[in-house]
C-alpha cells in the first residue's frame, strides 16, 4: 500500500506507515513482536548514529539518521496509543508546553542576566516538575536518570552535586586525586587474586574513571566526544597498521609486540608529518 506524501513534511505519512506496520491484520511480523524494551536499544543506537554523523560533518548522512530517529518516536508512540496510553500529537503537545513553560525568557516576561541565571531557573522550574508530578525526592541529584550511559551519568552527577558547592576549584586537584585513583588501581593489581580484591579493584577503577570523567567536566571537555575521537584515531591507527603488515606479506597476528609498537610508531609519525 502506498502512502501518500503531505505538505507538513510527512510527519502523517510516516504515522500511517507505522500504523500499517503494526496492523495485526497483514502488518509485519517483526514490527509486530516488539515492545517498548526490544525497541529501546534500537532508540539508543539511533541516538549515536546521529552523533556520529555530525561527528563526521556529513550532513546527508545526518538527514538520514534523523529520520531513523524519528522513527523510534514515532514507534514508542505508536505502542503506547495501542495500550490506549498516548499519541504521537500527545508527545508533540507535552514537548511544546514544556519548552514554553522552560522559557519564560522568551515566551513570557521573565528576564535574566545571563545564561548562568537562566540555567539556575530552568533547574528550578524542572525541580517545580518533579514536585507537582508527586515525586518527593528533594536531592539536589533529583532526576539524573539511571537509564543515562554511566560516563554521562557521572558528570551529570557531578554537575549537580557543583551547583550546591560540592566542587574543586579548577582542575590542579582533579589531576592530584587522578593520580591518587590511579596509586589504588595499582595496589589492587599487586594483591593477590580473590573475589574480594576482584570486587575491590573494580571499586578503584571505577573510581579512577569517576575522576577521570570530572576532570573531562572542569576542561570543559565533552566526555562522550573526546572517547568517540580516541576510538577514531585508535580505529584509524590501528587499521593503518594492518595495512602496512600487509604490505610487507606478513599479518599483525604474525608480529610480535615488538614489532606491532614499531609499526604504531611509524604509523603515528606518518599522522605527524614525520619520516
Amino acid at each position: 500500500m502506498d502512502m501518500p506524501a503531505s505538505p507538513d513534511g510527512g510527519i502523517a505519512r510516516l504515522l500511517a506507515i507505522m500504523a500499517r506496520l503494526r496492523d495485526p491484520d497483514g502488518g509485519c511480523p517483526w514490527d509486530l513482536e516488539q515492545d517498548f524494551r526490544t525497541i529501546a536499544p534500537y532508540t539508543i543506537e539511533e541516538a549515536y548514529e546521529v552523533a556520529d554523523a555530525i561527528d563526521r560533518g556529513d550532513l546527508p548522512a545526518l538527514k538520514d539518521e534523523l529520520g531513523d530517529l524519528l522513527l523510534q518516536v514515532v514507534f514508542h508512540a505508536r505502542m503506547a496509543q495501542e495500550k490506549g496510553a498516548f499519541a504521537f500529537g500527545d508527545v508533540v503537545t507535552a514537548i511544546c508546553d514544556k519548552m514554553i513553560r522552560r522559557h519564560p525568557h522568551v515566551f513570557g516576561d521573565a528576564s535574566f542576566a545571563d545564561a548562568e541565571a537562566q540555567t539556575v531557573n530552568w533547574e528550578a522550574i524542572k525541580a517545580a516538575e518533579r514536585k507537582a508530578a508527586g515525586e518527593e525526592d528533594t536531592s539536589a541529584l533529583a532526576g539524573v536518570s539511571r537509564g543515562l550511559p554511566e560516563w554521562q551519568r557521572a558528570v551529570k552527577l557531578q554537575s549537580r552535586a557543583a551547583r550546591v558547592g560540592f566542587d574543586w576549584p579548577d582542575t590542579a586537584p582533579v589531576i592530584d586525586k587522578l593520580h591518587e585513583e590511579i596509586d589504588e588501581v595499582r595496589v589492587e593489581l599487586a594483591a593477590a587474586p580473590s573475589p574480594e580484591r576482584d570486587a575491590r579493584l573494580e571499586d578503584e577503577i571505577g573510581d579512577l574513571l569517576f575522576v577521570a570523567a570530572n576532570l573531562a567536566r572542569h576542561a570543559k571537555v565533552d566526555v562522550g566526544g573526546a572517547l568517540r575521537r580516541a576510538n577514531l584515531k585508535f580505529e584509524r591507527r590501528f587499521r593503518a597498521m594492518e595495512a602496512l603488515a600487509a604490505a610487507e606479506g606478513t599479518t599483525m597476528a604474525a608480529l610480535s609486540l615488538e614489532q606491532q609498537e614499531a609499526l604504531w610508531a611509524r604509523v603515528k609519525r606518518e599522522e605527524r608529518g614525520g619520516a
